[in-house]
């Protein structure tokens, strides 16, 4: 056939378009891929002496869960002799004086600790401090960091973004992790700190409903605190419909770490769970969203007791996301934190953040850099359906709210400095987060004890950023 230009085309371009391909088979999974699905079940609270004779009945009693928390150094010292070694307990009793949290961990976790390595155990790092570990604070730290109580209108109310609030009703918890960016207010004084107080208080409340619903800007409140597990079920109930009448509130949030540290309470505290089932109900009448935000950080804590209470959730109906806290020595392995991911979307529980540690006291050996966040992100990302990936984020110090991780205006990895702005939040500022001091060069870690030093490596960062 010729053309107007007297040739031939070539027909094999179409013609090996149209070919049919050879067909690629993808590998058979490698071992270990499933591994999300092995959640360790059976009775192995029983492999801790002090509850080798507690039957299921009542393990799964959040009643006993309670009464048998260890609640401060002596019982835990109790409890360890015989279980650790001497030298982990005498490295517990010096962390005990120099943590800014008190302690307080429940018999579920404590019996998913593995004691035949306590001291790289990764709940046992979260919840019981060793005096070994512990770094120096980076001289940038403030005890509240992310600036809560300076955003608050009235107290226990913070309000820093536009259209949300962070509702503090209480400042108690099932259990007290080492990391708690709250650790300003959340549980009893200590050596180190004297906590601010946000104790149970419906008249401290009704000011906060006042100014929610002054303000018709408001349409999304976080319900924390301390933990909305440890509000009574009529407390849940009341906050839950007060919030749910006010026009402008299209959504709320309870947020909790109990379910991944007291999962029983799910299964056996039937008024507190018929209470959160009404307040979704109520919501779903309105057409308006309520949600559990919870707190699982490792694989370990996620266990078939976790699955059965995420099965009750959510036959109820009620949605629950997840909200991991990136530390060092606990998730910080690229492999781990897809397992946890993948963990979470086996019982049905969507990981929403995974947050980069805030610059809280007394916990830097916990911190990781940035770029160990990045590094992390980079690796989840396609591990699985993308409604089931984390955002990893920088919850800006200074009150800029929080942050895509990537999305600084400058990061330095020798000075540890990352420059972070928040226009729709607060614009015009810039908001800085520094890595933690062990993950510096000893020259660098010199230069930041030296006042004169650190100011000239700040504002280094901030003329790079161009802010």
């Amino acid at each position: 056939m010729a053309t107007a230009e007297g040739l031939t085309p070539d027909p094999s371009p179409k013609a090996k378009a149209d070919a049919p391909q050879e067909r690629r088979q993808k590998p058979p999974a490698p071992a270990g891929a499933l591994a999300h699905r092995d959640l360790k079940g059976g009775e192995f609270w029983r492999e801790v002496p002090a509850f080798a004779n507690v039957s299921e009945e009542e393990f799964l009693d959040y009643k006993w869960q309670m009464k048998n928390s260890l609640y401060g150094e002596d019982k835990l010292m109790e409890l360890m002799d015989g279980l650790a070694p001497e030298s982990f307990i005498k490295d517990a009793q010096r962390g005990f004086k120099l943590a800014p949290m008190a302690v307080r961990v429940t018999p579920y976790l404590l019996s998913l600790i593995d004691w035949e390595n306590p001291f790289d155990d990764p709940i046992r790092t979260q919840f019981i401090p060793l005096g070994s570990r512990l770094t120096m604070d980076h001289p940038m730290l403030t005890l509240d960091s992310l600036h809560e109580q300076a955003d608050a209108p009235v107290e226990g109310l913070t309000h820093r973004y536009p259209d949300k609030a962070l509702f503090l009703p209480l400042d108690t918890c099932p259990v007290y992790c080492r990391f708690c960016t709250r650790s300003y207010a959340i549980g009893v004084d200590t050596d180190t700190v004297e906590k601010v107080k946000l104790k149970v208080s419906p008249k401290r409340w009704e000011k906060a409903f006042e100014y929610i619903a002054s303000r018709p800007e408001l349409e999304d409140i976080v319900i924390s605190g301390g933990d909305a597990y440890n509000l009574a079920f009529k407390h849940i109930e009341r906050i839950g419909t007060e919030l749910l009448e006010i026009d402008n509130i299209r959504r709320i949030r309870f947020a909790t770490k109990g379910l991944a540290v007291m999962p029983m309470k799910i299964l056996t505290d039937e008024r507190w769970l018929d209470a959160m089932t009404k307040v979704a109900e109520l919501g779903r009448k309105k057409h308006k969203q309520v949600v559990i935000h919870t707190h699982f950080n490792t694989p370990e804590e996620i266990t078939e007791i976790s699955q059965r209470a995420m099965n009750e959730l959510f036959e109820r109906g009620i949605w629950v996301r997840n909200q991991s806290v990136l530390q060092r020595g606990v998730n910080d392995d690229e492999e781990r934190m897809a397992l946890l991911v993948k963990r979470l979307g086996e019982i049905n529980v969507e990981p929403y953040y995974v947050y980069q540690h805030d610059m809280v006291q007394g916990v830097e050996d916990l911190r990781t850099s940035v770029l160990r966040n990045l590094t992390i992100e980079k690796y989840v990302r396609g591990v699985t359906a993308g409604f089931n990936t984390p955002t990893f984020v920088v919850d800006a110090p200074g009150g800029g709210g929080k942050r895509g991780v990537h999305s600084y205006e400058h990061y330095d990895r020798d000075t540890g400095i990352s420059v972070y702005t928040a226009p729709s939040v607060k614009p015009g500022e810039s908001f800085l987060y520094y890595d933690p001091l062990h993950s510096l060069d000893e020259e660098v870690r010199k230069a930041w004890m030296d006042p004169a030093a650190r100011e000239a490596m700040i504002a280094d960062a901030r003329r790079s950023a161009g802010v």
